[in-house]
């Protein structure tokens, strides 16, 4: 039997327990829409696709932290910078979790860094990437990347019409060369077609009614509605593809002697078990997810707002010319010397963000901000396109102006967009390599080529209004532009390049 100072460390033990959970359950949640249906909670204020619009309006009305509830699922939305630091940076060891969306699962993508929960495995993925990608090591890639950007001014010299095709490939080969030391073809890649199909389904999969009422994943695909199974079972197959393939084929040059150095191998060569291989063939597989899709919509972007704003592309141009000069193309070297173009950047990140509302958060525990109470279980939001359009820090957040992240004295201010790649210990890993290859990106095409609305048959302009996608990340519908040499020695510039190359 217990003593009876036993009984009293247990009764102090168990008060000390209850006391928190008591407290904090009488807290309330943040603010936030009322539910609209006891059942269904604030299931119809939410559209299937961009997300991030109702929660910048709930942010007007709300503040910098909302809460709301579709079904059994509660959510906390994180509309800014400073309390997505406190609780995803500062408080990284419960906001560090993701939220199981059970379609992903299905579908084969459980290997992705990104998605994977807050586990031992995902700590070892952790560890390959900052040591592959962190800020000094990503530097070694910058070779592949001039060799690849120098390859799309090139084929915008033969096809500028084909300009989307040219900003994907770019990517694309960026990212294979940089991970396993493979060369893309121009066209019909076949590890890029894999990639890209199975990154597609991805958006299709992140809405779906299985992820709000999981035990859909059992409806048969003959039954009405069951026609997702197709989707799950096709794009399964096109995961084990893009996991395994790449993979064995660097692993097999290596074997007979004609192995590229990229970092497939060095992570190879650096294992000590069949455990950190698999590990490793993860890593590299979720590397090329990550690191293309990024790229590939702010390179569009720049695209899409040097064709409507001719005033602040020439801004750029000037700029380029002084630091550059008319006899060589830019190199990494130029970036500090150039502070309205790494401005241009910053608002290319700013006002279309490649993934407005991230990959969501999971808490891990139980957490009270400012009076509030956050609960364990919580899907965790941060809206990034709310924080782009922060009244208190932009103003006419809608409109395209890199001079805002200027100082009065003519000096960038430290409003660096770190928020566009994400928080905490889940912040994106490739957020060096692909700031680097936008940025190279920019300097170089506007070095080399004037962008313009493209014009009809009357000589008219052709309107580019354009929407953007929906989805996990977003792009430019298509548009037309206009992209022509801006001199005959730019001209020459690309060519040389491309020749010395071959």
């Amino acid at each position: 039997m217990l003593s009876e100072v036993g009984v009293i460390v247990l009764c102090l033990a168990v008060l000390k327990w209850l006391k928190p959970f008591s407290f904090r359950s009488r807290l309330p949640y943040p603010p936030g829409p009322p539910s609209k249906n006891f059942l269904l909670g604030n299931l119809s204020d939410l559209p299937l696709e961009r997300q991030w619009l109702p929660f910048t309006e709930w942010a007007r009305k709300y503040g910098g932290i909302t809460y709301f509830r579709v079904l059994h699922k509660q959510s906390i939305v994180i509309n800014s910078v400073e309390v997505a630091k406190e609780l995803f940076d500062r408080r990284s060891h419960i906001y560090s979790d993701r939220a199981i969306i059970p379609m992903t699962d299905l579908m084969g993508f459980g290997f992705s860094t990104i998605l994977m929960p807050y586990n031992d495995e995902w700590k070892a993925h952790r560890r390959y990437f900052q040591q592959a990608f962190k800020q000094e090591a990503s530097r070694r890639y910058q070779p592949i990347q001039i060799e690849k950007v120098n390859d799309m001014l090139y084929q915008l010299l033969n096809t500028p019409d084909d300009f989307f095709n040219h900003i994907r490939h770019e990517s694309g080969a960026i990212i294979m060369s940089t991970v396993y030391g493979h060369d893309v073809k121009p066209k019909h890649d076949h590890f890029v077609d894999i990639a890209e199909e199975g990154l597609g389904n991805i958006s299709k999969a992140t809405f779906h009614a299985v992820n709000l009422v999981p035990i859909l994943r059992y409806l048969p695909e003959w039954m009405p509605g069951g026609g997702f199974q197709r989707l799950i079972r096709e794009t399964k197959a096109l995961c084990t593809k893009m996991i395994n393939e790449p993979f064995d084929m660097v692993k097999e040059r290596m074997e007979n002697g004609t192995g590229r150095s990229c970092l497939a191998t060095e992570l190879i060569e650096s294992c000590t078990s069949e455990q950190d291989l698999h590990y490793v063939k993860a890593v590299c597989a979720t590397s090329y997810i990550g690191g293309a899709e990024t790229s590939v919509s702010s390179v569009e972007t720049f695209f899409f707002a040097m064709a409507k704003l001719p005033d602040i592309q020439k801004k750029a141009q000037e700029e380029i010319d002084r630091v550059v000069g008319f006899d060589r193309l830019p190199t990494f070297e130029d970036r500090p010397l150039m502070p309205y173009c790494e401005a241009l950047l910053r608002e290319v990140l700013r006002w279309r963000p490649v993934t407005p509302i991230g990959v969501p958060h999971f808490t891990m525990d139980e957490d009270v901000y400012e009076g509030y109470r956050i609960p364990k279980g919580a899907i965790a939001v941060a809206n990034i396109w709310g924080m782009s359009r922060d009244p208190s820090k932009y103003d006419d957040a809608e409109t395209f102006d890199p001079s805002r992240f200027f100082l009065p004295n003519g000096e960038l201010n430290d409003d660096d967009v770190h928020y566009a790649f994400g928080f905490g210990r889940r912040v994106c890993p490739g957020r060096y390599l692909a700031s680097a290859t936008v940025w190279l990106s920019i300097a170089t095409v506007l070095c080399c080529f004037n962008i313009s609305k493209k014009k009809d048959s009357n000589g008219e302009e052709i309107s580019i209004d354009t929407d953007y996608t929906g989805g996990v990340a977003i792009h430019p519908l298509p548009f037309q532009c206009s992209i022509t040499p801006r001199s005959e020695s730019a001209k020459a510039l690309i060519l040389a390049a491309a020749a010395q190359e071959d």
